[in-house]
């Protein structure tokens, strides 16, 4: 059910945001409705959502028997649910319904931080005509950027470096040295990759988009040439910016013990090196995807939103396919050691 945007302006701290980031996350909230003894949560249940109490009245009651009100149209009404994860108290419906708004925790927090800093006098990034800044909105709501933490996101804006871009012009060839990250700040390109013996587009870039990560986080030359299709504007970090601010928060690293556990709850195993390079040594149990063809290959070995444990010799491909997946929707973490370290704890394991 969407939700007015005139319905954030009353709620504690939405009514300060500026009106099209209000806009934005009217879009991105999600309402639910709930009947006289629903329970909207439990104590201690683990979620990612900040809620806000739209019409109705809930009791609050707490482990210890204590038990608060909170009612949508009472002054504490504008205010959130308690926040504590896990959650402090059971949330039940007392009224004869209940209106509920839920927003992504983390995307909120980041929302704000940025409305906030925009308004900075020398703050450069802001775009003040419509939809301006439509592509800050899409970057901070992507995947790979729900570990960042709020407070690289104002380092990022301040490393930002704009460059502008003309049609046709190739922003980066397939085996070049990597050097920047880039976001689509406005324009379009098309991504191409040398498959079968000629260049194929495999993507389509759009403001808020990201590309270059790959080569800096596996240390490799460009996969991909990007060329512009409508010029326009792209933001970029220098490599010593993207290891600097992104690049440790993005990763999730987890050692040999640690990624048996999660396959054996039933994480996919990918081999993200070359083909050749698994024929001859693999983790048993391992599906190949080869990190050049990862973003094409992808949907035909993983189901949507699947739990995944990435590997290759060292870690620096699997950096780089974390990096894709994430962006992708999945749930991915790295093996710190690579195959060396899965074999290593392997042997030791079997003496």
């Amino acid at each position: 059910m969407p939700v007015p945007a005139a319905e954030l302006a009353r709620l504690f701290p939405l009514e300060s945001l500026r009106q099209e980031t209000r806009d934005q996350l009217a879009r991105e909230a999600l309402v639910s409705e709930y009947q006289r003894g629903d329970n909207v949560f439990e104590a201690g249940d683990l979620d990612d959502d900040t809620l806000y109490l739209l019409d109705g009245e809930l009791r609050c009651v707490y482990p210890d028997g204590r038990n608060v009100a909170h009612i949508a149209t009472a002054p504490h009404g504008r205010y959130s649910l308690n926040d504590a994860v896990p959650r402090r108290f059971t949330a039940k419906v007392v009224s004869s319904k209940a209106k509920v708004m839920r927003v992504d925790r983390r995307y909120l927090e980041k929302l704000i931080t940025w409305d906030q800093l925009s308004r900075d006098d020398n703050y450069r990034h802001f775009g003040s005509a419509p939809g301006g800044n439509d592509w800050v909105f899409r970057l901070l709501r992507a995947p790979a950027f729900a570990r960042l933490p709020t407070g690289n996101i104002e380092k990022m804006f301040q490393m930002f470096e704009p460059v502008t871009v003309k049609p046709s012009e190739i922003v980066m060839r397939e085996g070049d040295p990597a050097d920047y990250f880039y976001v689509v700040r406005s324009g379009t390109a098309s991504v191409s990759k040398y498959l079968d013996g000629a260049p194929q587009v495999v993507a389509y870039l759009r403001e808020g988009d990201t590309f270059g990560e790959d080569a800096l986080l596996s240390n490799m030359p460009r996969n991909a040439t990007v060329r512009m299709m409508q010029g326009g504007q792209l933001m970029r970090l220098s490599r010593e910016a993207f290891e600097a601010v992104l690049k440790p928060p993005m990763l999730s690293w987890v050692l040999p013990a640690d990624a048996a556990r999660q396959v054996q709850a039933g994480a996919v195993l990918l081999d993200v090196r070359m083909p050749e390079e698994h024929d001859q040594r693999a983790i048993d149990g391992s599906v190949n995807v080869p990190l050049y063809r990862l973003r094409e290959d992808v949907d035909n070995v993983l189901s949507p939103g699947a739990r995944v444990v990435v590997y290759c010799n060292t870690g620096e491909r699997s950096a780089a396919a974390a990096f894709v997946l994430k962006r992708l929707g999945y749930e991915v973490s790295a093996l710190h050691g690579g195959l060396g370290a899965m074999l290593r704890m392997l042997a030791t394991s079997n003496a």
